[in-house]
């Protein structure tokens, strides 16, 4: 529950700084952002796996690069799901944004969680 709790505080603050860098990414607040981290949580948990089994051949073919369009799609779900509340104009921007949240999450996770963890 603790891990949980850390990956959705986590994604609140990458979500809310993507949300200052994009223009075509909005959110109405910071707790937009948190509803949103949570809603995109739950749907990685359950959506995810069954777009990851539907696509295996084509993300095998591409080493693994097509996970960023399934991040995308979750990310452009839990838009849809938020509303007025969360916008994000354009597939490429979801794109552009699941790869740039990939990134910093795994950043975060190893240089920062992972070493508190060890203590």
């Amino acid at each position: 529950m603790l891990n949980w709790l850390i990956g959705v505080f986590v994604n609140t603050v990458l979500l809310v700084a993507i949300d200052g860098y994009f223009d075509s990414i909005r959110f109405s607040g910071i707790g937009a952002a948190f509803i949103a981290s949570m809603i995109l949580a739950i749907l990685n948990a359950v959506v995810r796996p069954i777009l990851i089994l539907l696509t295996l051949p084509v993300t095998i073919l591409t080493l693994g690069l097509f996970l960023f369009v399934i991040n995308a799609i979750t990310l452009k779900m839990t838009a849809a799901l938020m509303g007025d509340a969360f916008e994000i104009n354009g597939f490429g921007t979801a794109l552009l944004a699941s790869i740039v949240l990939s990134f910093f999450h795994l950043l975060i996770q190893k240089a920062i969680i992972e070493p508190l963890r060890q203590k």
